[in-house]
């Protein structure tokens, strides 16, 4: 605690994956707080980007959420604690009872911490399910899976300090670290460059990572602006090149011919598939040179130490598993894995995204990522929890949305919004109609909330503590400054509650939050070495596997991760969008987020700072295509798919490739989402956020002020 005069309190942002640390002063009045600067915060050092500064301006917002609701003949009422957990645990034994415990889905979150997220998801398998999951699944779902199956983890394979040391070229694909990770950006990787640093950065749009370095104009930097849904086969231009250049100078190393003998398995394979592939029509379907492609190709494999940032332009594809592999394959072919300055590294979009995967929020794994239909690791997980868990897998966030209804008659949904997350949003919210009963357990009354049968308030980050996990694996404390509305309750001592009443068991009392990081270090190995008192002020880098160890900054040094211990090649063929222009849809729409805001606006939406930077969602559109539908900038226009319509101001630039267009998911009045398609990949579950057949036409200047977006 702090008051005025006090100390600040130390804790980490809510904002995004960075991790940066902020100083939190109390004033006077309870929920009065004010940001200031922690100066030797270990990730961020005293910078912070606008959200972060702005973080403390919906802590006490006028829009919380301050008393459990009940919805009764269609409208809600103020309820007691008592009544909200007894209709909550009453409805969930009904439906255990009545449909059986996988009629239930779970939902965690990444704006909530390791121990809340641990705790649902082990409520989840205690209630006889595997049907939790969060938000990485419309995220990075398709990164983890490529990296966990073909490296060994989910994550970051290196640390954006030893980025900043080590690397002589970045390659960016499909990330945006400028506008979505603006500290990383400028504390991290511009810091690189103004050593020496080459870029690379291959996206459909220009945006602020390109014009961030200022080194446009020189020869260390390149922007490959593919047409959306392009990057297998760019990639696989890349890959020819360097093998056929390979072939040419055997000796001039383009391939790390030892790396690839000793430490990977595939190689043939990647070989096979390339083997008739034509790089010119490849190019072409790019919408790139081919001989900027393979001057790229150049650059990264002559590299001493080359590495890549992946992102959502990758993953939220329903090939994005292969997306990702194939960053994978160009790591590993040119040995660029297993040292500083290396990598494939996604950046992750939340402040606990990371973590909530970690300690097994999703449906096919346990804490530490252990299969859970892996016999060995669900025993040695029972023998702490004391009771048996599922064996099969359970459904994802997008399948239990699209089961809502059928299979799936109730919902727990901890700090989500489907609503505005999940694509196709108007077909989501005719689908939890459909269900029997859902309690929301949040901060405000989100898109979702307004669906469901109670709702629980929570507490701000800022109100209690616990820890996090940046995105290159650094887990963290937050600490409590003070709890601001009285009749709120903390996320974990509502999951103690319901877990406790449920199941009549102490073993859903805990404590503290670190009583259940005691016990979350029992069944999560690459936690396992960590103590709240180890991990301090500086946080620890995971893998940490017994009390002492520093964590590492970067992995595979000596071998990967996977039952052989080898990184695991395997070539990939191009596979189109599942939608394409038409005479109809004649556009390919994409997505993607803004720098002041976040996801899709719960808290950056009633933030006066943030919302006056962009108080309204837009469209990019190329000027040949405005010239075409005689759009001219600033003009409201009707943005429409298959699944639904928006009204945007229309921004004419050519940042964005002619015959795409451009917008956010932050705006509940006008959400990208009502158009994503929300067809999946088929290993990794991932929606195809990033292309959809669209079209666009000039409406009339609806002028007013847009709604709060909830997230």
């Amino acid at each position: 605690m702090s008051g005025e005069g006090d100390e600040p309190v130390k804790t980490i942002c809510p904002y995004c994956g960075v991790g940066c640390g902020i100083s939190v002063q109390r004033g006077e009045e309870p929920g009065d707080m004010r940001f200031v600067p922690w100066g030797d915060a270990p990730v961020n050092e005293g910078r912070i980007c606008i959200k972060g500064g702005a973080a403390t301006e919906v802590v006490d917002h006028e829009d919380r959420l301050t008393d459990p609701l009940i919805r009764e003949d269609g409208e809600f009422r103020e309820a007691t604690w008592e009544e909200a957990y007894d209709r909550v645990v009453s409805e969930l034994e009904r439906i255990r009872e009545e449909h059986g415990p996988d009629a239930m889905g779970f939902f965690g979150s990444s704006k909530t911490m390791n121990e809340e997220n641990y705790l649902l998801q082990k409520l989840a398998r205690r209630y006889g399910t595997n049907n939790v999951d969060n938000c990485t699944r419309m995220c990075h779902a398709s990164t983890v899976w490529a990296l966990r199956t073909s490296l060994g983890a989910g994550a970051m394979t290196n640390s954006m300090a030893d980025l900043r040391e080590e690397a002589d070229v970045f390659w960016i694909q499909g990330a945006n670290p400028g506008e979505q990770h603006p500290i990383a950006n400028s504390q991290y990787f511009r810091q690189a460059v103004l050593e020496g640093a080459t870029v690379i950065q291959v996206d459909p749009h220009a945006n602020k990572t390109t014009r961030s370095f200022q080194i446009e104009d020189t020869d260390r930097h390149m922007h490959l602006q593919l047409e959306p849904g392009t990057d297998i086969p760019l990639l696989n231009v890349v890959l020819k090149t360097i093998l056929e250049r390979h072939e040419e100078e055997p000796d001039a190393g383009w391939i790390d011919e030892a790396f690839v003998e000793e430490r990977t398995e595939g190689f043939d394979h990647l070989k096979e598939t390339l083997a008739d592939f034509d790089k010119e029509a490849a190019a072409e379907e790019c919408g790139v040179p081919l001989e900027d492609i393979e001057l790229a190709a150049e650059k990264y494999a002559m590299a001493n130490n080359a590495a890549i940032f992946t992102g959502m332009g990758m993953s939220q594809h329903a090939c994005g598993v292969d997306n990702v592999q194939n960053e994978i394959n160009l790591a590993l072919i040119t040995g660029n894995l297993g040292r500083p300055g290396t990598g494939v590294n996604p950046l992750r979009g939340q402040n606990n995204v990371q973590g909530t995967c970690d300690v097994g929020a999703m449906p096919n794994v346990l804490p530490g990522y252990q299969l859970v239909d892996d016999d060995e690791a669900r025993a040695s997980v029972e023998e702490v929890w004391g009771f048996e868990i599922p064996d099969e897998p359970g459904l994802t966030n997008v399948e239990i949305s699209h089961e809502a209804g059928k299979s799936i008659h109730g919902l727990y949904v901890m700090g989500e919004n489907p609503v505005m997350s999940e694509p196709d949003g108007n077909r989501v919210e005719e689908r939890l109609r459909e269900l029997e009963f859902m309690v929301v357990q949040d901060i405000f009354m989100t898109e979702t909330a307004k669906f469901a049968d109670v709702i629980l308030p929570a507490t701000t980050w800022a109100e209690r503590g616990g820890t996090v996990t940046n995105t290159d694996r650094r887990v963290q404390r937050m600490r409590p400054v003070e709890k601001v509305h009285e009749n709120t309750e903390h996320d974990l001592d509502i999951l103690m509650e319901v877990g406790s009443r449920l199941f009549g068991e102490e073993a859903f009392r805990f404590e503290d939050a670190e009583a259940v990081f005691e016990e979350l270090r029992q069944v999560c190995p690459s936690y396992h070495g960590m103590t709240y008192d180890a991990l301090g002020e500086e946080g620890i880098q995971w893998p940490c596997y017994e009390e002492g160890d520093a964590g590492d900054q970067y992995l595979y040094e000596e071998s990967f991760d996977t039952a052989n211990g080898l990184g695991r090649i395997e070539g990939v063929r191009h596979q189109p969008p599942a939608e394409v222009p038409d005479e109809e849809y004649p556009l390919i729409l994409t997505t993607a987020r803004l720098e002041e805001h976040y996801n899709t606006g719960t808290m950056s939406r009633r933030s006066p700072t943030l919302r006056r930077q962009h108080p309204e969602n837009f469209v990019d559109v190329h000027p040949n295509d405005a010239e075409r539908y005689g759009i001219e900038d600033g003009d409201t226009v009707t943005l429409r798919s298959r699944r639904g319509e928006i009204e945007v101001v229309a921004h004419v630039t050519e940042d964005i490739k002619e015959g795409s267009v451009w917008t956010t998911p932050h705006f509940a009045a006008a959400s990208a989402n009502r158009l994503t398609n929300d067809v999946l990949d088929d290993r990794a579950k991932i929606p195809e956020y990033k292309a959809a057949a669209a079209e666009i036409a000039v409406t009339v200047d609806a002028g007013g002020d847009a709604e709060p977006a909830d997230d």
